[in-house]
């Protein structure tokens, strides 16, 4: 049962955003309205009119509030190995949710492990504005890569382990998670 406050926001909201006005257009730049939902500065009485005059400007609005409150969640994702050995080395694996990949690339006698996040991720503009440190592990909760985003969204270092990557995740149950580290 929701509250009749709830309920009467809930209204308010629909029909906002669902007024249609003739010739209605974007009337502030996202980066105006990310600025007011970040705090960092309010929105001026003539931005806030145009705001309230506008539903397209305003379902732009919301749908930034929305991928902020989304990105703010977001407190790790995770993957499984999928592929049937095929003889072949492993070449990458992605989280469930499609916003992570590794890569595994042979460098002579080495391997290279190399995390990328999707530009369509929720999160992604904050981890790329804000330095977070991420931390890769295997199945078994081992430490497999660890480190920040560079200004490709990736983040890479040496294979820690003995053994190839496909046999690795294999013998530690086929999983992997990426996680932010928190202080």
């Amino acid at each position: 049962m929701t509250s009749p406050n709830l309920d009467t926001c809930r209204l308010r909201e629909h029909l906002l955003l669902a007024r249609r006005v003739e010739g209605d257009r974007l009337m502030l730049t996202d980066a105006c309205m990310r600025e007011a939902l970040d705090g960092v500065r309010p929105l001026a009485g003539a931005e806030r009119a145009a705001l309230e005059q506008s539903p397209l400007t305003l379902r732009r609005f919301r749908h930034l509030a929305l991928e902020r409150r989304a990105a703010e969640a977001w407190a790790g994702s995770a993957g499984m190995l999928r592929a049937a050995a095929s003889g072949e080395a492993l070449a990458g694996l992605s989280t469930d949710d499609g916003c992570w990949t590794l890569h595994f690339v042979e460098d002579g006698a080495k391997w290279q492990v190399i995390l990328a996040l999707a530009a369509v991720a929720p999160f992604a503009a904050r981890l790329m504005r804000e330095p977070t440190l991420l931390r890769v592990r295997d199945g078994a909760g081992t430490v497999v890569l660890q480190g920040h985003l560079d200004a490709d969204g990736e983040c890479e270092g040496v294979w820690p382990f003995v053994s190839d990557p496909a046999p690795h995740f294999q013998r530690h149950g086929g999983g992997f998670a990426v996680e932010p580290v928190r202080a």
